[in-house]
């Protein structure tokens, strides 16, 4: 494919999106219709999709439009990068077709960047500008600036097999160059491509796997120590019982309720080395944890780098059906924490109303617990915006 016939590609699966389809899916279905397109195809395509969605409102202003379209964020995209309209906008195969006078006219005379309003300029929802401000004060701009761009690509290494030097060799001979961060004591940013992770020995071989730092952090962070019982109470894919069962020897039980989201655990768990139960309903013990871990469903606020399509679709209600369900989450998994355990919270989220209030909504009903301590972590630091708190039951 020509460099303009993926940003034609790119514009109809935008099209698509801002109609109401997910982004991810969006891409998949493009691509399983679109056999031609080799790998560097189907990766530079999904590159322009979400740089578009990561600055739509900024993009779409680029380009002097009233609304957002597929051609809109490409005309903004094409302006931000300061490269040829013409050659992307052409009468070649597959490109997209010519700009109108209209367009030519309306990106001419559109405001650059640092003149428009805050919330464009920082591609944020207008409703979410006060939420925001709140949470991260005199941040947000920045906060929101580190947003508009990719996300790092992090592994964690798995120090029960390997050392963090022996991992970046082990990467480094397969093509995959990495450096040490110091933030969590396995954690590495990848430096170059990542294209070859996945098919590496040493992911193969479960030395390293995918993990964000502040994850990673948060993780390192808990009062882990040897033949500790452990519940990991939304696990989804398994990612901190894994980050936790490396660190320690102890008894891991994972739990979500949408047990598929597991599916993958066994074999993931299998290829580290390390033992996680999977359990449900009555299996699960009653008081029977010292650690109870619920990494709660959120907006993903601190994600939205790498889901920014996320960003457009949160909405006033469906944030208040998400706090309502974190409560729900949280006093249902304090059942299992036993006297003296520990409860931790986290969320991906940056917004207070899903992290700080959540914990004092909790600690303002139920007395039986007090909280130990609790950190976000910024997307200014490297990894995705994050939140943990850790509870003991008294």
């Amino acid at each position: 494919m020509t460099p303009a016939a993926r940003m034609g590609s790119a514009i109809g699966i935008l099209d698509r999106v801002l109609a109401g389809a997910a982004a991810e899916p969006a891409l998949t279905a493009w691509a399983r219709a679109s056999r031609y397109a080799g790998s560097g195809d189907r990766a530079a395509v999904r590159d322009h999709v979400y740089d578009a969605l990561r600055c739509r409102r900024s993009f779409t202003a680029m380009a002097g439009a009233d609304a957002a379209s597929g051609r809109a964020l490409m005309i903004g995209a094409l302006r931000a990068a300061g490269a040829d309209m013409d050659a992307v906008f052409c009468d070649r195969p597959y490109a997209p077709a010519r700009l109108s006078d209209a367009e030519r006219s309306a990106f001419l005379v559109a405001p650059a960047l640092a003149e428009m309003a805050l919330a464009v300029r920082i591609d944020c929802p207008d409703w979410l500008m006060a939420p925001l401000a709140e949470s991260l004060g005199a941040d947000l701009e920045a906060v929101m600036a580190a947003q508009r761009l990719r996300a790092p690509i992090f592994l964690r290494v798995n120090l029960a097999r390997i050392s963090r030097a022996g991992a970046q060799n082990a990467l480094a001979a397969e093509g995959t160059a990495t450096a040490v961060c110091d933030q969590a004591e396995a954690a590495l940013i990848v430096s170059g491509s990542s294209n070859k992770i996945s098919m590496s020995r040493a992911y193969l071989d479960g030395l390293v796997e995918l993990q964000d730092l502040s994850s990673q952090a948060a993780v390192e962070a808990l009062p882990l120590t040897e033949a500790l019982s452990v519940l990991d109470y939304c696990a989804g894919g398994g990612g901190k019982s894994l980050a936790m069962a490396a660190r320690v020897r102890g008894d891991f039980t994972a739990h979500d309720a949408a047990p598929a989201r597991m599916r993958d655990l066994g074999v993931r768990a299998a290829r580290a080395g390390v033992k996680i139960r999977q359990a449900q309903g009555a299996a699960l013990k009653a008081q029977g944890y010292d650690l109870v871990l619920v990494d709660a469903p959120c907006s993903g606020s601190g994600t939205w780098r790498r889901t920014p399509d996320a960003k457009w679709r949160l909405t006033p209600a469906r944030l208040n059906e998400l706090t309502t369900l974190q409560d729900q989450i949280l006093h249902a998994a304090a059942a299992y924490v036993r006297p003296g355990g520990h409860l931790a919270y986290m969320t991906c989220s940056l917004l207070k109303v899903e992290n700080e209030d959540r914990m004092a909504a909790y600690l303002g009903r139920h007395s039986g617990f007090r909280l130990q301590s609790q950190r976000r972590f910024s997307p200014l630091q490297g990894g995705d915006g994050f939140f943990t708190a850790l509870l003991t039951r008294v």
